[in-house]
């Protein structure tokens, strides 16, 4: 398993997706600090926006629009590089286990997304600092910090549905597809009453306490735990009996 971690790495590393992904990861610190001071100084110097709205927005971007397209991408990237280049038939020529295969490459797509998840949160904090954002505290920047990783926990337990689909598919297309079809409905139904019911958006209000009262919390664990044990179950199941051609 750390020689196929390992392997992983080495071919992560002479990529352009690594880089790529970090400035994807960028985009909702930039996107809700930079546009708030700018609102600020433009529109209404009188707005007072804190710290902890700034964390609450970034993370909320991270996890429902960002996150579910680029670590799509990523996870793409990780389970399909093989099949497009046709190296997976000699891969499978040494000793080594199918179920090891896919489980070294989602141990690396779990460490990756932790990493973009830190970056996320500690772009926030700085760029919060250099504008000048009141409200920060030691308090609230570990209780940020739990929750960015909360959610990036969730985010890698929810992938596996996206695995199946590059697994099953073989191709960048639909799996790129899927993250945008879970990107669109985590946009309408993060303002419904139902987004407890939603996988990603209930992992948002768990995270940040938020659920609401309509339905029982385990609901929403249940949704999630579900929804990650069959697609992982599924693609591992899958990659083990498919013909390698």
């Amino acid at each position: 398993m750390a020689d196929l971690l390992y392997t992983e790495l080495l071919k992560l590393k002479r990529s352009k997706m690594f880089l790529l992904s970090f400035i994807g990861a960028a985009v909702a610190p930039f996107m809700v600090v930079i546009a708030t001071f700018v609102h600020i100084k433009t529109k209404d110097p009188t707005q007072v926006v804190l710290f902890e709205e700034l964390f609450y927005d970034a993370n909320l971007y991270t996890t429902l629009l960002i996150g579910a397209p680029l670590y799509g991408v990523m996870t793409a990237y990780l389970f399909n590089r093989e099949y497009a280049e046709n190296t997976l038939k000699n891969l499978l020529t040494i000793p080594v286990s199918r179920s090891a295969i896919i489980l070294s490459k989602m141990l690396l797509l779990s460490i990756w997304i932790i990493l973009l998840t830190l970056q996320a949160w500690g772009l926030t904090l700085t760029l919060g600092v250099l504008c000048g954002f009141d409200g920060l505290s030691a308090g609230l920047i570990a209780e940020s910090f739990r929750e960015f990783l909360v959610c990036g926990a969730f985010l890698i337990v929810l992938s596996t549905p996206v695995v199946l689909t590059a697994i099953v598919l073989k191709n960048y297309v639909p799996t790129i597809v899927l993250t945008i079809l879970i990107t669109l409905i985590n946009v309408m139904g993060s303002t419904s009453e139902y987004k407890g019911l939603i996988p990603w958006t209930a992992a948002f209000d768990i995270a940040n306490g938020a659920l609401l009262p309509e339905y029982p919390a385990y609901y929403s664990y249940a949704i999630i735990a579900a929804t990650s044990l069959i697609g992982f179950i599924a693609a591992l199941v899958y990659f083990r009996r498919a013909d390698i051609q």
